[in-house]
């Protein structure tokens, strides 16, 4: 029925500008507060200048703040203003109250306090008392397209109600193991929810139909299984190590979704032809694609298997650039797909979301390399977290840093 993304009050704050004009060296600010060592401190600059995430996205206050303070009440703090910030709008757009929530989802795979993110919700919207919850973690990118896909089933079982879909992440890194650093450097701040239905009285207001989900799980195979961990380094601190493997795993976890998903919108006359192996045009059967914004290398090679030009690549690609890697809040297609048929033209006068006020900005062109300046040499670092950090703690909100992905883009 309706989808909404958390979009950060600081854009709309007098203090926009002052924040906004260091974005390009925020990300390395804690870099500079030794935080990390000069090796680490090379590497993530590096990666860093390889463009594919803009000056716009966004990182809490726990991590700006100098010395990081990744405790427990911060991420608390994350999640409820990611996920609250989300769930508003879909109440207010569709006049449907809380109380006729019967079914709720919530993803987030580093996260998973006690009371859980499903509690929160539960409490802040007072929901009813025999609401079918589940909170889903350790998922990775794709647990926002599988909540989806257990929304759906339930909604089967009950069908006079409605679910409630909500996905975020949080994923930071405070250590010097460098098979852990690069996350820090293109996962970022977001969080997204989606309202379903199928009461038939609510498809004229409904903006999308959900056609057909396609789940594929590679786990059985030891290299799939391994590629992505948590895991402690050598210093006691947690992060997930991101092994070498993954590009490799991820592009054959996807020729099995093709395979899989090829009869179900392809042509007819297609799938009878016998020929070799290929990857089939999809843009037979698709409009648009939304492929998740994993990373500028992800989308280059997933533009380059699937045979799309620049036009079909190009809402990912300035998702990245406005965003950065959300995980499992931006709609995904790696190892689950999901199809999706537009039932009305939406009217953006009428729409509240995150492109509204700027979608006149972009495209934008992401060059290959984009200097990043040693934050070290353009101003005293206590100077900096003097004056900023006072405005982050002011707004309760969050800080636009820049980041630039490279080849060592991950999904």
């Amino acid at each position: 029925m309706e989808c909404t993304c958390f979009y950060p009050l600081l854009l709309f704050s007098p203090w926009h500008n002052c924040v906004h004009s260091h974005s390009k060296t925020s990300m390395t600010f804690g870099i500079s507060s030794g935080t990390f060592t000069e090796e680490n401190f090379a590497l993530q600059r590096k990666i860093l200048e390889r463009p594919g995430l803009g000056d716009s996205t966004y990182l809490p206050e726990a991590v700006i703040r100098v010395p990081p303070n990744p405790c427990m009440a911060e991420v608390r703090k994350e999640a409820a203003m990611v996920m609250f910030g989300a769930l508003d709008q879909p109440f207010e757009k569709t006049c449907i109250k809380p109380k006729d929530i019967g079914i709720l989802v919530v993803n987030c795979s580093m996260f998973n306090p006690t009371l859980s993110l499903s509690a929160m919700v539960i409490n802040r919207y007072r929901l009813r008392g025999n609401i079918i919850s589940y909170n889903l973690g350790r998922m990775g990118c794709s647990a926002g397209l599988i909540s989806i896909d257990l929304a759906k089933d339930l909604l089967r079982v009950h069908p006079n109600t409605y679910a409630l879909v909500i996905s975020m992440e949080n994923i930071r890194y405070f250590g010097n193991d460098r098979s852990m650093l690069v996350s820090n450097c293109f996962f970022r701040m977001g969080g997204a929810a989606i309202l379903l239905s199928i009461k038939w009285s609510d498809r004229r207001r409904s903006k999308y139909q959900l056609v057909h989900t396609v789940r594929i799980h590679k786990g059985s195979d030891d290299k799939c299984f391994s590629c992505v961990t948590q895991q402690e380094d050598f210093a006691g601190k947690v992060g997930v190590s991101l092994s070498k493997d993954l590009m490799a795993v991820a592009g054959d976890a996807l020729k099995t979704n093709i395979t899989t998903l090829g009869p179900l919108v392809l042509p007819i006359k297609l799938l009878k032809m016998k020929v070799m192996p290929y990857i089939p045009d999809f843009k037979l059967a698709f409009e648009h694609f939304c492929i998740h914004a994993g990373g500028r290398a992800v989308l280059d090679e997933l533009e380059k298997n699937l045979q799309l030009s620049d036009r079909y690549i190009e809402p990912s690609r300035m998702t990245l650039y406005r965003f950065g890697n959300t995980s499992s809040s931006s709609l995904c297609f790696n190892c689950n797909s999901a199809v999706w048929k537009a039932l009305r033209t939406v009217n953006p006068v009428k729409e509240k979301n995150p492109w509204v006020d700027e979608i006149h900005q972009f495209p934008v062109d992401v060059s290959k390399v984009s200097a990043l300046s040693d934050p070290r040499r353009l101003f005293p670092v206590h100077h900096v977290f003097s004056s900023v950090v006072v405005v982050v703690k002011r707004l309760a909100l969050v800080y636009e840093v820049d980041a630039v992905s490279g080849d060592l883009q991950w999904d």
